[in-house]
């Protein structure tokens, strides 16, 4: 009989299919803990990588949810003067152009269009960040499960079949620190020293993790330097500055540039946008860090 697991390989597949980026990231965070829980049954109360898995995929439920990063990053905002001093310049030139809005209602307006489009960019990349990792390596510690918690005794043979599916070299393509995880782990099951036991499941945990981040690191860098796509964001600035914008008051906008109003504003939005860049450094640092 097998090892009787929450999760089969197939369920993995199907939870990777999901194309719904937060229902996804839900699932994904409770096949963590279910695999965690299955595989701390086997093998002790010791954290394996699925315990820090399911904290992981939580912490970036919050990113792809966009729950608390956009507010995170408005706090940040708010309390840069220069930031500051270059919106009061939009606003002005804006109010000049012809918007009617006022102060306030044009400063949250051009916050939330910046902030917006790189919390968005931040929240697709950590989405699927979360999904590469998931549908390698919890696959993989179903698998494991399935094929090593029915041997009575340390079989390295069993253990190198295993392995034989895995890709040969170093990460992302590779796959040999997994291939070391599984042995780590495997051995982990049999030994009697609580000590040593500790130990190569330690270790285990810590060849997981590397090949996971060397796996990520392409997701994890466009997620800390999510950034604004100029042209887009400042079209999108002057359409929620000045509504009147559209193709029905194309003549009123040439005049306005023809006054430079316009083009002092654009200036200056740009001026916004380079700011607001180098701040959202800062922020997408400190709460991705939390990962």
């Amino acid at each position: 009989m097998p090892f009787p697991v929450t999760i089969t390989m197939e369920e993995v597949d199907q939870i990777t299919l999901q194309a719904e980026p937060v229902l996804r990231n839900l699932k994904i965070t409770q096949c963590y803990y279910e695999l965690s829980t299955v595989f701390a049954s086997r093998m002790g109360l010791q954290a394996n990588w699925c315990t820090f898995a399911a904290w992981a995929s939580k912490q970036a439920g919050q990113t792809i949810r966009r729950q608390d990063l956009q507010q995170t990053l408005e706090m940040m905002m708010e309390r840069e003067p220069e930031i500051e001093a270059a919106l009061s310049v939009v606003i002005t030139l804006a109010k000049k152009a012809g918007a009617d809005a006022d102060v306030e209602q044009l400063r949250q307006s051009a916050l939330a269009t910046m902030l917006a489009a790189s919390a968005t960019q931040a929240s697709d990349a950590v989405s699927r960040g979360n999904k590469k990792v998931f549908e390698e390596i919890a696959r993989e510690f179903s698998r494991f499960m399935n094929s090593c918690f029915t041997d009575t005794i340390y079989d390295r043979m069993h253990v190198d079949a295993f392995c034989q599916s895995l890709l040969p070299g170093d990460p992302p393509r590779g796959q040999d620190w997994l291939r070391q995880a599984s042995t780590a782990y495997a051995q982990a099951l049999f030994e009697e020293d609580e000590k040593q036991k500790a130990e190569l499941n330690l270790l285990a945990n810590l060849q997981v993790g590397f090949h996971e981040q060397t796996r990520l690191q392409p997701e994890i860098a466009e997620a800390l330097n999510a950034t604004i796509n100029k042209e887009q964001v400042k079209a999108q600035l002057l359409n929620k500055l000045l509504p009147g914008i559209n193709i029905r008051s194309r003549f009123l906008l040439f005049i306005k540039r023809v006054a430079g109003n316009t083009g002092l504003l654009e200036k200056a939005i740009d001026v916004l946008i380079g700011r607001v860049q180098y701040h959202l450094r800062s922020g997408f640092t400190a709460h991705l860090m939390k990962l």
